[in-house]
């Protein structure tokens, strides 16, 4: 009889063992799973680039972090001529899973990239190679944007000074280096709505913005109160090896 059960245990415990493994290795090999990139041409008007200089700048703010920052300076802003070359860290000492870098956008970074990979980056999580992209770029908000607008930023990016920086790569610590790929998602592109509807277009910038990211308390990643609540702490100085010690 207590063979009968110690067998029976184990057949049971195989099966789980093996049930999670198949989980594992379909979420590591199979996901993420949101298409082939657009086939996509941006023309890169004078009307885009401007709209796209205005988003990238001052709205989705790619250039903050996609560019060498001076932290010796009040709200660190971008170090002349470094615009668009990558290299801000987001590690472990800052709370986050893993250490995402931030990648070089300019001509020099995104050469071989087509316009159609760069959307799909930029929207649903995935980058030319097919990897998930931790959401330090949130795609997920970025997705929900009118598509024209993220044509207007990919075409002002696309005129950066090129600047010949490799970032190093971004790694996740376990569980979020499985974790990662079921974040990436199809685009639910919106059309940007008219800028006299006050309450629909700031929602719309609100979103582009990502203001609910820093207004809403979280803890290690997770929310943990009302959005928009504020109370976020930002213990940059502790944080960054790269700010001098007072």
């Amino acid at each position: 009889m207590k063979q009968k059960i110690v067998k029976t245990v184990m057949i049971i415990l195989c099966l789980l063992l093996t049930g999670i493994a198949s989980l594992l290795a379909y979420v590591k090999f199979a996901l993420p799973d949101v298409g082939e990139p657009p086939a996509l041409h941006i023309e890169g008007t004078p009307v885009q680039i401007t709209r796209g200089a205005y988003l990238a700048n001052y709205v989705t703010v790619c250039m903050q972090c996609h560019s060498q920052r001076d932290w010796t300076i009040l709200a660190a802003p971008g170090k002349p001529g470094t615009e668009g070359m990558g290299g801000e860290v987001h590690d472990q000492r800052l709370g986050f899973p893993g250490r995402y870098v931030s990648k070089n956008i300019t001509p020099a970074g995104l050469f071989a990239w087509t316009d159609g990979e760069i959307m799909r980056a930029v929207t649903c999580g995935v980058n030319k190679q097919g990897n998930s992209l931790f959401p330090i770029m949130p795609y997920p908000n970025y997705g929900q944007m009118d598509e024209e607008d993220i044509k207007s930023v990919i075409a002002y990016i696309r005129t950066l000074a090129p600047r010949e920086f490799t970032p190093e790569q971004s790694t996740s610590d376990f569980p979020m280096n499985f974790i990662i790929n079921t974040i990436p998602a199809k685009a639910n592109f919106v059309t940007r709505p008219d800028t006299a509807d006050h309450v629909a277009y700031g929602k719309y910038l609100v979103n582009a913005a990502i203001c609910s990211e820093c207004h809403t308390p979280s803890e290690n990643g997770a929310i943990t109160g009302p959005p928009f609540s504020g109370g976020t702490a930002f213990a940059l100085k502790t944080a960054r090896s790269c700010v001098p010690p007072t």
